[in-house]
């Protein structure tokens, strides 16, 4: 039995890694642009948008779907890198076992 009191033990010690990862993980941004930067878009470490900023510039020929897929496209692009920073720290804590429902 001691062999699975060790498992739990370790077991117990990952999920408090991985709970405070997500915890610290929630509180950081990540920041994309498109457009040559006309457009930034900063996502929390939770996939959240948290700020969108647009260039005036980006505004003056009227192209609302021009603007749009600018937009979209820095959204995308922040989530991704949160998404990806994520799964890297989350697969150097469990070494590289997927956990259901963290990522």
């Amino acid at each position: 039995m001691r062999n699975m009191n060790d498992i739990l033990r370790q077991a117990q010690v990952m999920q408090n890694k991985l709970a405070k990862l997500q915890q610290e993980m929630a509180e950081r941004t990540y920041e994309a642009a498109s457009g040559g930067g006309m457009v930034k878009a900063e996502v929390s470490g939770k996939q959240e948008l948290r700020k969108l900023t647009i260039d005036p510039k980006a505004l003056e020929g009227g192209d609302v779907e021009m603007l749009q897929d600018l937009i979209l496209a820095a959204v995308n692009e922040a989530s991704r890198i949160a998404r990806e920073s994520m799964e890297r720290e989350m697969n150097a804590i469990s070494g590289g076992i997927k956990l259901p429902g963290m990522f």
